[in-house]
């Protein structure tokens, strides 16, 4: 078991949304003891249909329950919104405390679902971060495979490539399929292993609807479901006065390394230093940890890229209230010289009050006129100084 960065109140309601696979069950249990605990699985066809057929049976449920009971805990919300109605008028009434999981939105979203207006917390779990690994950590493994918690139980390849195939399956059938949120399903399997060959890359929906046989609505619409089952995330393009033209167009990045590198079919092809694979996994990965702990620790911190139409890029964009903005380039590069950020620098100097750094595998810290070079694990507990307090409390 794990010991994960992400904390909840004892004392509120709240949700917790995440992927599926990421451990938001695991998690619960392991921090609200069973015996204070009532725990309805949605997942279970029994119990889904039960509350489907008749949402007021929790309120019932709930009222009769003994004053040693004292959290109330909903696997997979999304399954029965209609039992939002039923939570809100319960914790108006009782003073149980209600936690609600979900693998999607999409049906809260979209259905109108009641979320109770700021009576509970909204939270996100994700897959695995480098930081929650500590000591079991390894960084080509975490490239290849993702760090689902499920692949750190599985010890042969085989076993890892299966899991990870496996999962794109579920999702398109009880995530997609039996939700009925299109009504083919081909294309979108189509759209999903083109959307995987273009993670980190500026969206282009034309082009996607052309490899996919759709039009450039239908492909719009993919990524929005992509985005609310939370299999992935748009990072948009940095908006400020900033005086050279920018690319308007946002990029869209998968959730899990090994889970892109299954969809795309990619996953018997190694990742070699120094190329261009081996170089976008690790821009993934490194962007992947700055928004899981962005969210964890800084949630007002607000994340973008830039991309000019000379395509020059800065790979992550930082807004930090009461902060400079923070620019960063990621390189794979174990050995960084001034050459290799020479368009970086150039650029960062026109951004008025802005702090540049670069991330890299050197294993040396690196000063080139304004801009600071970091070893990766270095510079991200710089951005995130909240992380000492974490190892020094032993979590």
């Amino acid at each position: 078991m794990f010991s994960r960065l992400r904390h909840f109140p004892h004392k509120h309601s709240f949700f917790l949304f995440g992927p599926r696979g990421t451990g938001k069950s695991t998690l619960l249990k392991k921090r609200f003891a069973p015996h204070q605990s009532l725990w309805l699985d949605l997942l279970d066809s029994q119990v889904e249909d039960r509350f489907s057929r008749n949402p007021s049976d929790l309120y019932a449920i709930v009222k009769a329950l003994p004053k040693e009971i004292l959290y109330v805990i909903i696997d997979e919300i999304q399954k029965v919104p209609k039992l939002l109605d039923e939570v809100h008028r319960l914790i108006e009434e009782t003073d149980k405390i209600f936690i609600l999981t979900g693998s999607s939105a999409r049906k809260l979203k979209h259905g109108g679902a009641n979320l109770l207006a700021g009576r509970a917390f909204v939270y996100h779990l994700y897959a695995l971060s480098c930081f929650e690994l500590k000591e079991q950590f390894d960084l080509e493994k975490a490239l290849r495979w993702g760090t689902l918690p499920k692949i750190f139980s599985l010890s042969e390849d085989l076993e890892k490539n299966d899991f990870l195939r496996s999962y794109a399956d579920i999702y398109l059938k009880e995530e997609i399929w039996n939700e009925q949120v299109i009504r083919k399903l081909q294309p979108f399997r189509r759209f999903l292993e083109v959307a995987a060959q273009c993670n980190g890359k500026i969206i282009n929906y034309a082009n996607i609807a052309r490899d996919v046989g759709v039009d450039d609505k239908t492909i719009k619409e993919y990524f929005c479901i992509l985005e609310d089952t939370m299999i992935g995330f748009f990072l948009e393009p940095f908006h400020n006065s900033f005086r050279k033209r920018l690319v308007e167009k946002p990029k869209f990045y998968f959730f899990d390394t090994g889970v892109v590198r299954s969809l795309s079919r990619r996953l018997s092809v190694p990742l070699t230093p120094k190329t261009s694979a081996y170089g976008d996994a690790f821009e993934h990965f490194i962007l992947l940890e700055f928004i899981r702990l962005g969210n964890y620790f800084q949630p007002d911190y607000r994340f973008s890229f830039i991309c000019t139409v000379a395509d020059v890029e800065i790979d992550l964009v930082i807004e930090r209230p009461g902060k400079p903005l923070l620019c960063i380039e990621i390189k794979s590069s174990d050995n960084i010289y001034s050459v290799d950020i020479s368009a970086f620098s150039k650029i960062t100097k026109d951004i008025p009050n802005c702090e540049a750094i670069v991330l890299s595998q050197d294993r040396f810290m690196k000063k080139f006129d304004h801009v600071t070079c970091y070893p990766w694990k270095q510079g991200i507990e710089e951005c995130f100084p909240e992380l000492k307090t974490v190892f020094e409390s032993g979590v």
